[in-house]
């Protein structure tokens, strides 16, 4: 009777995983896949795959939360410990039948830092390398009656070096001479991870093919005639594994979704070709050609349109062999050296695009990496209004699923390899400048990386290494391999343009030495960025703040709320820290030693910039200093990128942040917690970040306009009211007739407020950018501001002002989706004399997955329209206002975290002057057996509010 069929196609092995250290167990490998296989008895337990040995003991606490308080310091560093100790098994089950013509690979997309495989009782050595592909032939391996078993020694990396008392960049620094992750030893922002990061630490799979198999395609677009006439380019290699010639048809299809499930075929053809018995070929297909593509843009650019390319091999004789499938967007990067500048610039489909993002280490210290947390963390960045992430270094070559997210999101990617100048070459000691131990290694994973990763549009560049290159062998051999088809260059060669491009290793995007060379930061390697500290505000905006036309890494401060001080400290971190007053007039900040452990960056630098949370007052408990922290995040980081764009063309190419997140529980350069809330500062640079933005210089007090859009603006409008702490408006000013060039920063109108009489001490300072015609709301911004040499002491007493709010929601349930949509509006008394814009008819870009959301809305479950009134008696702002959203339990402890995340919403942290409407919309998914609750907090409102 013959077997039945497996299905083509790739299959995960991501389920029933057990692990055990080595030395717990007597048998071997072979005896492992063998017998019979192992319970989750003691001494295995549940694995967790993909991920690492430190992730599967968390799990089944056998350790405790390396990420909770100082229980880092309580787990065995393998420097102590010997690698023996971090050293697993992980085993599991699968079956898997198959006929007679059929192939059958076992694939580890990537495993920390080797391993020994044992299939049914036959071993295979997966060689080093954190970042590299192995496939095994299994298909003479696996058991005829379809049960097999599987065992996977994991080794750790070779050098995983120890960590000097002092901790330090890297520790030691001897993991450098591996190719794996560097930010494993520990950093300034990062305690050590104790085992490395051993484990398989991304997807397992088997891939079911007949005799001949697809590998690594790669497509290439090509752009003429000014973007309306484009090629797609596609190479393959295919392997044929049978003993006889395959006679094959390579076909391609290329679809665009229209909307929901109905897609439009754009292309299809077949090609034939024959390949001799057990030999591989590289076959480049004619190239498809398109008229007018909808191109792929980045965030705030355009939309990310996307297309579906299938490429499917049919044998004779046998019909579907194998087949691949990739979302491809049609886009040109290109970038150069700005001669105005001296800073990097990027256009993207001819375009210059202005850079403002962020540098990513990677989603998880204990690398329990996700699709659901992956896309969380890229649309959140695109809730930013960034369009660029940097992949820094000493992190992770990110995988195919990060990069599908930025696909789909529209944020560019700067990806760098595995050097980074502490690790290789500088740093305390002074490390080793050779790079990894072996230079083959690297380069191998290298270009596997560059093969895994180059089909995605987002995508834009390759970098030797952070804060250093690589040595000159890697580097040579890297510039070689990732040169550009002239197709690519500024000036083509034509000699070069009979070789498709689709032939070259990558050819589409720029190779760049290091993160601090040829346009970035001062363009030869010296150590000209940063800084990395609390700064003035207004010291963004001026000529001297930074020099050089591109800064890849500037940093500040990242406190969280304070439920998340409470959900991942113990209770003695949870006290603030201690101000003690120097004998320069400055205040230095001393945490405690959680806070320290988990490198608290202070809000204070003194000699430079008075502490920033004093200047709302001393705060009196935990929540009260998280609270006033989440003030001077959002005008920090709004401030930050509102200097910079202030000079956009002009001075600047762009900014990325140091850093957007944090791997772990972090105290430092975040926008978002590890828990998946977000600060203040998120919303900073939401409103500093949009497209189209009216700002106020705080150096000069000039109101300018950001236009970074193709388009000019014209018949538009700025409204600028002032607010004191008692509800009067003394300001009031319509700015109108103006017209901003594409792509300009605008200096439209001095403020003359405060430089009239009797200004307040503290005051709120609102600019509406709208049209005209229909007093459509371009951009909203608001200040509060004190006067030159100030504080903001006043708004203490302020809390105590009730200001009456009316909240109207409505919200829509989907499964377990929900997204409520808000309206919230001051109701006190708005001055007679002002005919404010009050409605807030905010014009919403729609991009990306708009189409999504009217789908989900149709047959979402509306619960109908709720009204909730706060009662106040006062008139003025309604000040800091924010949401969040809460799991209704029973009987729930005050240090209980009842918090619902992540939560995605449209903007938080606002004010809202008298009569002012706004609207916020929220979508969260809630856990099984929970209702949420929806609550309000802000300045004025301390207790919060449950609104839905």
């Amino acid at each position: 009777m013959m077997a039945e069929e497996e299905a083509i196609g790739k299959r995960l092995l991501d389920k029933g995983w057990l692990a055990v250290r080595s030395t717990e167990v007597d048998l071997t490998g072979v005896q492992l896949t063998t017998t019979d296989p192992p319970s989750d008895q003691h001494p295995w337990m549940e694995a967790v795959v993909p991920g690492t040995v430190l992730a599967t003991l968390v799990k089944n606490k056998l350790v405790p939360d390396p990420f909770y308080g100082l229980e880092n310091e309580s787990i065995i560093d393998i420097a102590d410990s010997g690698r023996e100790h971090y050293t697993f098994w992980f085993f599991t089950t699968f079956e898997c039948k198959m006929s007679a013509s059929q192939h059958v690979d076992l694939n580890f997309r990537a495993i920390n830092y080797s391993a020994e495989v044992y299939l049914n009782g036959h071993k295979e050595i997966l060689p080093k390398g954190m970042f590299r592909r192995h496939s095994i032939d299994v298909t003479d391996i696996l058991n005829p009656n379809g049960e097999n078993l599987l065992a996977v020694l994991v080794y750790p990396p070779d050098h995983p070096g120890t960590i000097p008392p002092e901790g330090g960049q890297g520790g030691d620094h001897e993991i450098g001479k591996d190719v794996a992750a560097q930010y494993v030893e520990g950093w300034d922002w990062m305690a050590p991870i104790r085992d490395r990061n051993t484990g398989i630490w991304d997807e397992v799979s088997l891939s079911v093919t007949g005799p001949v198999k697809i590998v690594d395609p790669h497509l290439v677009s090509s752009f003429f005639d000014d973007y309306k006439r484009v090629y797609l380019h596609t190479t393959v290699e295919l392997v044929n594994r049978s003993n006889w010639v395959a006679e094959c048809s390579v076909n391609i299809q290329v679809e665009t979704e229209l909307e929901g499930d109905i897609c439009l075929v754009e292309h299809l053809q077949t090609q034939n070709l024959s390949i001799p018995a057990g030999s591989s070929l590289q076959f480049t297909l004619p190239e498809l050609f398109f008229y007018k593509p909808k191109l792929w843009w980045p965030n705030g650019m355009g939309k990310q349109s996307l297309y579906n390319v299938e490429l499917t091999v049919d044998v004779k004789g046998y019909e579907a062999s194998d087949s691949w499938n990739q979302h491809f967007g049609f886009r040109k990067i290109e970038s150069h050296i700005d001669s105005a500048t001296g800073g990097r610039l990027f256009k993207v489909n001819g375009q210059p695009i202005f850079i403002r993002g962020g540098n990513w280490i990677l989603s998880d210290g204990l690398l329990r990496l996700s699709k659901k947390r992956y896309e969380t963390d890229i649309k959140f960045h695109a809730d930013m209004n960034f369009n660029m992430m940097r992949c820094w270094g000493g992190g992770l070559a990110e995988r195919p699923e990060f990069y599908h997210y930025c696909d789909i999101y529209g944020l560019l990617v700067w990806q760098e390899f595995w050097i980074t100048g502490d690790c290789d070459g500088r740093g305390v000691p002074v490390s080793n400048p050779d790079g990894p131990l072996d230079h083959d290694l690297f380069l191998l994973c290298a270009r596997d990386t560059v093969r895994l990763l180059r089909n995605h549009p987002s995508l834009a560049l390759w970098v030797g290494g952070n804060e250093q290159v690589p040595p000159d062998d890697i580097n040579t051999a890297l510039k070689n391999d990732l040169q550009l088809h002239p197709y690519f260059e500024s000036f083509p060669d034509s000699k070069d343009l009979r070789k498709d491009p689709s032939q070259y290793l990558d050819g589409t995007r720029i190779y760049v030495q290091g993160s601090m060379w040829d346009g970035f930061a001062n363009g030869r390697g010296d150590f000209t960025d940063g800084p990395y500290e609390i700064q003035n505000p207004e010291d963004f905006f001026k000529d001297d703040y930074y020099k050089y036309g591109f800064n890849p890494e500037v940093g500040s401060v990242g406190m969280p709320v304070a439920a998340t001080i409470r959900a991942t400290f113990p209770p003695e971190g949870w006290q603030i820290p201690l101000f003690q007053k120097l004998q320069n007039g400055y205040v230095k900040e001393v945490p405690n030693p959680i806070w320290n452990y988990h490198k608290y960056i202070t809000y204070s630098k003194p000699g430079l910039v008075h502490d920033q949370i004093l200047l709302y007052g001393t705060p009196n408990d935990l929540d009260d200093f998280c609270l006033k922290a989440q003030l001077v995040n959002y005008i920090q980081y709004r401030a930050l990128l509102e200097g910079w764009t202030s000079r956009m063309w002009s001075k600047y190419t762009g900014v990325l942040i140091w850093k957007t997140q944090n791997p772990w529980t972090g105290l430092r350069g975040q926008f978002y917690d590890h828990l998946h809330d977000q600060t203040a500062g998120f919303y900073g640079c939401r409103c500093a970040a949009e497209p189209i933005h009216v700002q106020l210089n705080l150096a000069t007090y000039f109101v300018e306009v950001v236009n970074t859009t193709t388009e000019e603006l014209s018949d538009m409008a700025i409204e600028a009211s002032v607010w004191d702490l008692e509800g009067a408006c003394p300001y009031y000013k319509v700015f109108d007739k103006l017209t901003v060039p594409s792509k300009k920063t605008h200096s439209v109108f001095e403020m003359k407020y405060p430089k009239s009489e009797s200004p307040k001490p503290v005051y709120f300072l609102l600019l509406k950018l709208y049209k005209v015609s229909d007093n459509e709301i371009l951009s909203r911004n608001f200040y509060w501001l004190h006067l030159p040499g100030g504080d903001y002491k006043l708004l203490e007493p302020y809390k105590k002002k009730k200001v009456p709010l009316k909240i109207t929601s409505l919200t829509f349930i989907t499964g377990s989706s929900y997204e409520v949509r808000m309206h919230i509006e001051n109701t006190s008394k708005k001055p007679d004399s002002r005919s404010l814009l009050c409605s807030n008819n905010v014009f919403e870009r729609k991009q990306g997955n708009s189409l999504f959301l009217k789908l989900k809305n149709f047959y979402a479950q509306s619960c109908g329209t709720r009204v909730t009134k706060i009662n106040g008696s006062e008139a003025g702002v309604a000040f800091f206002l924010h949401y969040s959203v809460h799991a209704s339990k029973k009987d729930e402890e005050n240090s209980e975290d009842t918090r619902i995340l992540p939560v995605h919403y449209s903007d938080n942290y606002f004010s809202l002057v008298p009569g002012e409407v706004m609207k916020i919309t929220l979508n969260f998914e809630v856990p099984p057996g929970i209702t949420p609750r929806i609550m309000l907090h802000g300045w004025n409102y301390q207790d919060g509010h449950t609104v839905v």
